[in-house]
């Protein structure tokens, strides 16, 4: 579960945040100024492709990971510096102008989100012009020396050329921006990003090379028909998102009925998921992880609907260790039932259990023993303690490392409570 920080702390705590939103606002004023100053190639195309990835950013989407894409306006810019003839006509305009018509739609797109309160994530749409200003900058000059109009097969292969070559970059990038802002292990999220955007990526390389191609035999036309196959790829994106999203929201709003029934202190669930979430980035964990490690945190007391009587103040870490265990074991049979999380209903089972296992079934998973050290802090902690208390929980579970806690796990709780 990611947390977004403030914006005063992204700006003087993500140094790369900041250098990426500047430099691309400065790279599209002045795109903006140079076009002003030269005119305007072909005003009526520039105008279509504008409104185009207007109408594109206004149906951006939130991927899981909180990912925001906007894979129509996306290819609809990428397509408009490909575009080199338009029906017999050629089509001079300038990568300055490419840019300034992106970052016009991208205005235009976003306006109504924030007029009712929903701003974009910055850094992504940021990141969408900036790709565009990079494949415009390299093709359009490149175009230009090579003489390239209409469909050709060189045309074709620098433009797949230049897609692929821009995915992997936009991948890095925002792989570098997660890790800063997740804190956790650059390697990771490269991972995570590569396999994360590979189909958002397929999908607005293949289109904008299409729509470019078909706009090159049959003018605008091929705009509009051409775009078929991204609505089309755009509605799976979305219906996916919301697959996912529901999916989640249902996990949350079933780890409250502990907190409504009196059986743990209220937000204790999110307060432990928080931990964990943090301690797993600390220590690496790949986000199909950190997602499997928020599903089973904040569901690691629903063993507790299952008592005659509350636990005082919800607090398991004073519980008995057989009670203990009851509690895992009857919260890992109500996640069962659903059938579709074994690995989470595993991972609660065992988070009861000490750092070298209880002799049955080998050492618990680490997930298991993060969740272990997040509900011991904060049942010791609360939702009020201070930074005094925080300490003195922290050293009282380092007395226990390598008996009942991971001490790795310890370590990373305490790096994670002294960051600023």
């Amino acid at each position: 579960m990611e947390q977004r920080a403030p914006e005063h702390e992204d700006w003087t705590r993500r140094p790369l945040r900041a250098t990426l939103l500047t430099l691309v606002a400065a790279g599209s004023a002045g795109a903006l100024l140079w076009t002003a100053l030269t005119g305007v190639e072909e005003p009526a195309v520039a105008l279509v492709f504008c409104l185009f990835v207007a109408g594109g950013e206004l149906a951006r989407i939130t991927l899981p990971g909180d990912r925001e894409v906007a894979p129509v306006a996306t290819a609809g810019a990428i397509s408009y510096a490909f575009v080199v003839s338009l029906g017999q006509g050629p089509l001079e305009h300038s990568a300055a102008q490419v840019v300034a018509v992106a970052a016009i739609g991208v205005l235009m797109g976003e306006l109504p989100h924030v007029a009712v309160g929903r701003a974009p994530r910055p850094e992504d749409a940021a990141r969408r012009l900036l790709t565009v200003m990079l494949l415009a900058s390299a093709f359009r000059p490149m175009a230009e020396e090579l003489s390239l109009s209409g469909l050709s097969v060189t045309a074709t292969l620098l433009m797949l050329a230049l897609v692929s070559a821009a995915w992997l970059v936009d991948a890095c990038l925002a792989a570098l921006l997660r890790a800063e802002r997740l804190r956790t292990r650059l390697w990771v999220t490269v991972r995570d990003e590569v396999r994360a955007q590979s189909a958002v990526g397929g999908v607005i390389g293949a289109g904008a090379v299409l729509i470019a191609l078909a706009c090159s035999v049959s003018g605008l036309v091929g705009l509009l028909v051409f775009s078929a196959p991204l609505l089309v790829s755009h509605v799976a994106f979305r219906r996916y998102a919301e697959i996912r999203r529901t999916y989640l929201e249902t996990v949350r709003a079933l780890s409250r009925v502990t907190e409504v029934g009196g059986y743990v202190e209220s937000g204790h669930s999110r307060r432990v998921s928080r931990i964990s979430h943090a301690m797993a980035c600390e220590m690496g964990f790949s986000e199909a992880d950190l997602l499997s490690l928020e599903y089973a945190a904040l569901m690691h007391d629903i063993g507790q609907l299952s008592l005659s009587e509350p636990i005082a103040g919800g607090a398991t870490v004073l519980a008995s260790p057989l009670e203990q265990r009851r509690i895992a074991e009857l919260g890992s049979g109500i996640i069962r039932q659903t059938g579709v999380l074994d690995t989470v209903a595993e991972t609660v089972r065992r988070q009861c259990e000490p750092v070298s296992g209880d002799g049955r079934a080998g050492d618990p998973p680490v997930a298991s023993r993060i969740i272990k050290v997040a509900n011991a802090f904060d049942d010791l902690v609360g939702a009020g303690g201070g930074a005094e208390r925080r300490a003195a929980v922290v050293e009282r579970l380092r007395m226990d490392a390598g008996t009942e806690y991971d001490p790795e796990v310890v370590d990373a709780l305490a790096r994670v409570l002294t960051r600023p």
